[in-house]
């Protein structure tokens, strides 16, 4: 069979959220750009994921005009409740720093995210196979796939973007003598399910207890989610429904307080909890975003806002990579560009072989993980103050109410908490 090509300006390995909100901003941009993608549409849609969304995240969306349903099926927090053995502080995040976060799915920001692209008529491939990425140390990188309908595809490009996830095979195209790996994985999991009641409280409760950590979240007004800390090798068939809520309900005290909301649950998963950082975010003519570079807890709520901020930072540096590029191209007719074809270059990132990286999209890893280690800092903190470690004698629990009051008890703790978790200025 013969190997379809076409060419653009910029590959992205990946369509969830960071591949196509990087796709539509550059598009507007005047750069062209293919998006490919492993699973289905309809897949991605009616995977059920968490949404607290950051301010920044969701004026990105309505920046974009994508249609985004964030204000209408949205709902805006202004606060979240802490709760430790029962007692319950709101921390006001309007008070505080004048920001809310909007509770919206995941899903459905994707949802939005590829309506637009295909409106605007955007290349993109669902259900892709044999997915390979080459020359990523050349100034002709390209990618090889299988479509939906078994067609061999090759998308020739002058930059690829890796937003392939945690499981990543573009973060596995930077060396290893190049690519640093930093990982911890946390002793506990998230046990969670959907349940067909109404919503429990009007905003997420993040409680511990000697019992360990709870969340009551939302999803609509008539399915919400939940979680409670577990063992990560816990069996979600084995425990039963009452079980399951009397064991939340006792996180969050039984006397007096929230009473929680239980009806059907239609869904159960235990989440094992790990954060990652690649170092460098971006080598020869590839650069990764999102999920692909760095993971963090659930706790913290940074996971897609995270992402978006990495396209934030990237977007900008690609166009002038692009924009430098074809000057050059118009300067001496050649397709070198900006990086040149050398043995090698000076600073921290370049590939030590073959072409070097530019000095745009070093910036961007620098930017970007700059932001990655404050959101790791924040979400391993809280991670800590809420949950219950293996083994906790009284001392450590008692050590953790003295920070729980710390935050609280103070403007400044609660001001702490409550910028931290809205999304900090680029």
């Amino acid at each position: 069979m013969t190997e379809h090509r076409t060419r653009v300006e910029v590959g992205i390995v990946g369509g969830g959220p960071a591949g196509l909100m990087t796709a539509l901003l550059l598009k507007r941009r005047g750069i062209s750009a293919a998006v490919i993608e492993t699973r289905t549409k309809d897949t991605i849609h009616h995977t059920q994921r968490a949404g607290i969304l950051e301010a920044a995240t969701v004026n990105m969306l309505l920046d974009a005009e994508v249609g985004s349903r964030v204000l209408t099926s949205g709902h805006e927090h202004e606060g979240t409740v802490l709760s430790f053995d029962g007692e319950q502080h709101r921390i006001d995040f309007q008070a505080l720093v004048g920001r809310s976060v909007w509770l919206y799915p995941q899903n459905e920001v994707f949802f939005d995210l590829a309506n637009a692209w295909e409106r605007e008529g955007g290349e993109i491939h669902w259900a892709v196979t044999d997915t390979q990425v080459h020359g990523v140390e050349t100034a002709a990188p390209r990618i090889s796939f299988t479509d939906a309908a078994g067609q061999e595809r090759s998308i020739e490009a002058d930059l690829i973007v890796g937003t392939d996830g945690s499981r990543s095979m573009c973060r596995k195209l930077i060396p290893e003598q190049v690519r640093t790996d930093h990982f911890i994985s946390y002793p506990f999991a998230w046990f969670g399910i959907l349940c067909e009641a109404p919503p429990t409280a009007p905003e997420l409760i993040y409680a511990n207890s000697e019992l360990g950590f709870a969340l009551i979240s939302q999803r609509n007004e008539t399915v919400q989610r939940m979680y409670f800390q577990c063992d990560p090798d816990t069996d979600p068939q084995s425990w039963s429904e009452d079980a399951i809520f009397d064991h939340i309900q006792a996180v969050l005290g039984t006397e007096g307080g929230v009473q929680l909301k239980r009806g059907p649950i239609i869904e159960k998963t235990v989440l094992p909890f790990r954060s990652y950082v690649c170092d460098p975010l971006s080598h020869g003519r590839l650069a990764l975003a999102g999920d692909a570079g760095h993971t963090v807890p659930p706790t913290g709520a940074k996971g897609l806002n995270l992402a978006f901020a990495d396209v934030r930072a990237l977007v900008p540096c690609v166009e002038e990579f692009i924009t430098e590029l074809r000057a050059d191209r118009a300067e001496t007719g050649t397709g070198t560009g900006p990086g040149g074809t050398g043995t090698g270059g000076t600073e921290s990132g370049d590939t030590g072989s073959g072409i070097e990286t530019p000095a745009a999209l070093r910036r961007y890893s620098r930017t970007a993980l700059d932001r990655v280690w404050k959101a790791q800092n924040f979400s391993y903190w809280a991670t800590n103050l809420l949950h219950r470690q293996p083994e906790e004698n009284p001392f450590t629990h008692r050590r953790r109410r003295g920070e729980f009051d710390a935050i609280t008890g103070s403007v400044y703790g609660q001001a702490y908490f409550a910028d931290s978790y809205t999304g900090w200025s680029d």
